[in-house]
């Protein structure tokens, strides 16, 4: 095999196929002579002359006549190879994908993700990892699919896309002292105590970077690993905590808990997805960007289902 040209074979199929040079040429998009010239390759390879002339005609020989069958079935073969599949529809394979998602998405963004494939593509099923795989390499190494939020690709090769912009809000139980302020001004706001969220455990982040600018600073009571036990929080104590705006709103509305607006200017929180070059050509996980896109897209128009 290391001096057989692959090539020949396609040439070959052509050949017996239409028992002329010229047709054969005309079947591969080539000229004459560079079909004549394979011919002559072949012949040498098989040791035969393959075809011969009868008057004005070719005539495949006793030994084309053995090939014919075989070096269509391989030739077909390769030329199924190369082509895109479509024998797989995305809407109906049947995958588990395994999505890497912080806690707010998990209780906001998740639910309407996975009515919307019971639809789309009902064999769809999704395997949410631990958010301590975040900032690893786990969409490198394999272990995740998908990831969706605050994403921060920590490998060149990673793929990204931006989905939404977010803006935090501040949130209180109702009847916090507060509920009944019509404006929060950022003394009243440092005044408070605050739940931070922080998988790392800090306390200090931009808030009090702006707190700071402002010859302020607040009081952290605790810092809790996730935004959803910060609201759970929120709601049974008068601490103060943040949640993306838009995002959490369902959340918000199923643990009764108000919003008002943080008086700081805060840099927008940019909410994407990430993914390896592996998948980017999978007509599944396509088929699962795309759905993302679609309920991130409603979500911005205030529209999540």
């Amino acid at each position: 095999m290391d001096y057989v040209d692959l090539n020949l074979v396609e040439a070959l199929d052509a050949l017996l196929a239409e028992n002329s040079v010229t047709k054969a040429a005309e079947r591969l998009h080539t000229s004459p002579p560079a079909m004549s010239r394979a011919l002559a390759r072949l012949r040498r390879a098989f040791g035969d002359p393959l075809l011969v002339r009868a008057g004005r005609e070719l005539v495949p020989t006793p030994r084309a006549l053995e090939l014919r069958g075989e070096v269509h079935a391989v030739a077909s073969r390769a030329r199924a190879l190369f082509a895109q599949s479509n024998t797989t529809d995305p809407r109906t394979t049947v995958r588990t994908f395994d999505l890497q998602i912080s806690d707010i998405l998990s209780t906001t963004f998740v639910p309407a993700l996975i009515d919307d494939l019971r639809v789309q593509a009902p064999g769809i099923s999704l395997r949410l990892r631990p958010e301590s795989l975040q900032d690893t390499p786990a969409l490198r190494e394999g272990g995740v699919d998908l990831e969706i939020g605050a994403v921060r690709p920590v490998d060149p090769e990673i793929r990204s896309e931006t989905l939404l912009t977010e803006t935090l809000i501040g949130v209180a139980r109702p009847d916090h002292p507060w509920a009944r302020v019509k404006t929060v001004t950022p003394r009243r706001f440092a005044a408070a105590d605050h739940v931070v969220v922080s998988r790392r455990g800090r306390a200090y982040g931009p808030i009090d970077e702006q707190l700071a600018g402002l010859g302020l600073s607040r009081r952290v009571v605790a810092v809790v690993p996730s935004v959803a036990t910060a609201l759970f929080l929120a709601r049974e104590t008068d601490v103060v905590s943040v949640a993306p705006h838009r995002l959490g709103q369902s959340l918000l509305s199923t643990l009764g808990l108000r919003s008002f607006p943080i008086p700081l200017e805060l840099p927008p929180l940019t909410i994407g997805m990430a993914w390896h070059p592996r998948n980017h050509h999978d007509r599944a996980h396509q088929l699962l960007r795309e759905r993302t896109r679609h309920i991130m897209t409603a979500i911005v128009n205030g529209d999540p289902t």
